[in-house]
């Protein structure tokens, strides 16, 4: 086994009733579907022994998270002894529709490019497939504040696919509901950064990549098809919280050292703490927002997400910065986006996505 394409499920029997036939019917050779049960609590297990028993399934105690729950998985697989083989690991949601032929493309492109830590297929929508969608559309971009977006969907703009993507490009991140990394450089990484739970981990995680000298890519010659939400909704307080916290220790974990590529790492670490700074009073000026539109869960989940930021992130101080430096010569810095997207795309309005498109 080459491929070992996982799905990290938590009680959504549904989505693997409807979407593992056809994700297993499109296994190449030395590619294998493996189910790991977050702790499921809705029958999900059962369904996989009574309806899929041919499959692979690993089971958890209980929820790790996304983080937690595929580092998991794929150290189980590793020590296995077809593991030592074991050259990809693929991230897929369980809400993931994949037509035959998806999966060889993104294999062929890691074999010709070594350098390419971890690549992605184009992400359509599974309601509306000639649309991107929202999760990670044709690959994705990062602004000088940490505001993620993609090609294809800025902010809750989406776009068509009218091949207008339909090139190999490289990308700042990947979405992590189909992803497929290289194993050797996992577990380089140490894995998912497990503080983070769920929310941005892959972001994260391809940074990280790109600040050892690895690669990103977007391989449109596979589209796959995301229901979105499978397993939190959008309007979820809890995500949100995620998202705004996993955001700033993603910055905390990155941001000084790509300046300091560029930069002496005394201005480089005051540079990223000014940053961050300017990133938590835009965060704070959104929490008021929620509060005054009438959604104190939502201010409450701003709150949260700072309070839980400041007792895990992990300091960052010039020596760390300086020893990255010293093993780390040569490497291009990853490539963030100068301007701040929230205020481009209300400036732009439906001529984001043209705007952008000569700009990147």
């Amino acid at each position: 086994m080459r491929t070992a394409v996982v799905i990290l499920n938590w009680n959504t029997k549904e989505f693997l009733e409807r979407f593992l036939p056809c994700l297993s019917a499109s296994m190449p050779e030395g590619a294998e579907v493996v189910v790991a049960d977050n702790g499921s609590t809705d029958g999900s297990v059962e369904v996989m022994k009574e309806k899929f028993p041919d499959i692979k399934l690993i089971c958890f105690d209980k929820n790790h998270g996304f983080t937690g729950g595929y580092n998991l998985a794929f150290k189980a697989l590793s020590e296995m002894p077809e593991g030592s083989d074991m050259e990809f690991f693929v991230l897929i949601n369980s809400d993931i529709e994949v037509p035959e032929g998806w999966l060889e493309p993104l294999v062929s492109w890691m074999d010709t490019h070594p350098d390419c830590a971890a690549c992605a297929p184009k992400l359509h929508s599974w309601q509306d497939k000639d649309s991107f969608e929202y999760a990670g559309a044709a690959g994705g971009l990062l602004d000088k504040f940490g505001y993620p977006f993609c090609r294809g969907r800025v902010l809750k703009r989406l776009e068509k696919d009218h091949g207008q993507y339909d090139t190999p490009s490289k990308v700042f991140w990947a979405t992590g509901a189909c992803l497929m990394v290289r194993a050797s450089e996992f577990r380089n990484m140490g894995g998912l950064d497990e503080r983070f739970f769920a929310h941005m981990e892959e972001i994260d995680l391809c940074w990280r990549f790109q600040l050892e000298g690895k690669s990103v890519f977007v391989i449109p010659e596979s589209v796959v098809y995301h229901v979105g939400g499978g397993t939190l909704p959008n309007d979820s307080p809890w995500k949100l919280k995620l998202n705004y916290r996993n955001n700033l220790l993603m910055l905390g974990n990155n941001l000084a050292k790509t300046y300091a590529l560029k930069e002496s790492p005394q201005k480089a670490l005051r540079k990223a703490r000014r940053t961050i700074f300017f990133r938590k009073c835009l965060d704070g000026c959104s929490a008021m927002v929620y509060l005054l539109t009438g959604s104190p869960a939502r201010f409450k989940a701003v709150i949260e997400a700072h309070k839980e930021y400041r007792q895990m992130v992990y300091g960052t101080e010039i020596v760390d910065i300086q020893e990255y430096l010293d093993s780390h010569k040569g490497i291009t810095p990853p490539d963030l986006f100068p301007r701040w997207i929230v205020f481009l795309a209300m400036m732009k309005g439906n001529g984001i996505f043209a705007y952008l498109r000569k700009k990147i």
